[in-house]
């Protein structure tokens, strides 16, 4: 039997995310295994690098409003996406539908599985009331994302979840145990490789790849980076990204340590690769105490894939990631712990340590987050809810 898989997500490659990766293995993995796959999602931004989409998948796009920064974020945005998703979803023929945060999508998707009398997949990336409670959301905007969540968890036939720690927080939120499958998260390990060219050879440099929000609060690092800046002169901070507040990385950047920090905007994968390659160690953080503590960023993955070492600060989990799976050092969220933390990168780098631990952290990598797995493994679990 041939089944016919829908896909619903206001994002999906060539748009750089990581839910947007996740969603293009998925669609890749279930097109592996014979079934007919649509998705259902948007244009994406003028900026976003030409890529095509994976074989045997078709793609339906639809205008959708998008913030200064060329993103989905935000409930007009939401709202462009999720209200026309309803008709665009309910004169398809399929057999099962996944839909991908925020639970506005996923109800409008649940909605039509149930007139459809098919299953909903709901792939869970993050908890988004933890999300809205993170950036200071009123009491009942918090309300109203719970109960949204909770029914979209209630209704869905199967749950997917990116970790163990977001798994527990699904339960804590109402989701049935035994529908939840944890396929993990991960990075395409044929792209980020140590086996790729690096993006600029003769330069020495930190890199900082993807999101800039309020929940990874970069400023972190370029306040560290302005404190050894003096002291070694060609060394250069970059980022490459977009995210909502990119604008006052740009301004503090200016008064802290003016041209030494460089932002390359959003770029192909195959670019960042070569950028986290070359770099002295890759800039990870996650904010503790505000809802994220549960986070394992895929910045993380993308370095490890590269060999190159990470300087993460903040939370425990993704500290504990780092620490553990010996990918670099896991250091106290402040403009300090990241200084220190450069300095000694730097010492490694001069010594050849960091090279000569490239291929341990790389093949810690492909064992453990390859994207390619974590696709098969959500495919199993959407093709085992059409049965």
């Amino acid at each position: 039997m041939t089944r016919r898989i829908l896909l619903a997500s206001r994002l999906f490659v060539p748009e750089v995310s990581a839910g947007a990766f996740r969603l293009g293995a998925l669609a890749a993995a279930l097109g592996r295994r014979g079934a007919e796959v649509t998705v259902v999602t948007s244009r994406p931004p003028r900026q976003a690098p030409p890529i095509a989409n994976p074989p045997g998948v078709r793609v339906s796009r639809w205008p959708v409003l998008r913030d200064r920064g060329g993103n989905v974020r935000g409930y007009l945005q939401y709202a462009s996406f999720d209200l026309p998703l309803p008709l665009r979803l309910l004169f398809r023929r399929f057999d099962a539908v996944v839909a991908e945060s925020p639970p506005t999508t996923a109800l409008m998707a649940a909605a039509v599985a149930a007139l459809r009398r098919r299953p909903l997949v709901y792939y869970a990336a993050d908890v988004w009331t933890d999300g809205v409670i993170a950036m200071g959301a009123a009491r009942a905007v918090v309300s109203l994302m719970r109960r949204m969540e909770r029914a979209v968890l209630r209704r869905a036939a199967v749950v997917l979840s990116i970790s163990d720690e977001v798994s527990e927080r699904l339960v804590a939120l109402g989701a049935d145990p035994g529908r939840i499958v944890t396929v993990g998260n991960g990075v395409d390990t044929d792209v980020f490789s140590p086996d790729v060219d690096r993006a600029a050879p003769d330069e020495r440099y930190f890199v900082y790849t993807g999101t800039m929000s309020e929940w990874q609060r970069p400023d972190l690092f370029v306040r560290g980076f302005a404190q050894l800046a003096e002291e070694f002169p060609g060394l250069e901070l970059r980022f490459f990204g977009q995210g909502a507040v990119e604008g006052e990385l740009r301004v503090l950047a200016e008064q802290l340590v003016p041209g030494r920090v460089r932002f390359g905007g959003v770029v192909r994968p195959e670019e960042s690769a070569r950028w986290i390659r070359g770099a002295v160690a890759a800039l990870v953080s996650i904010v503790p105490g505000i809802g994220y503590d549960f986070a394992r960023p895929t910045k993380t993955y993308a370095a490890a894939a590269c060999g190159t070492p990470v300087i993460f600060a903040g939370a425990e989990v993704g500290g504990a990631l780092v620490r553990d799976a010996g990918l670099g050092e896991a250091v106290e969220f402040t403009p300090d712990a990241v200084a220190a933390a450069m300095r000694r990168m730097l010492a490694e780098a001069q010594s050849g340590r960091t090279e000569r631990r490239r291929g341990e952290r790389a093949q810690w990598a492909r064992r453990t987050v390859s994207l390619a797995a974590v696709g098969d493994r959500a495919a199993q679990a959407v093709c085992d809810a059409t049965r």
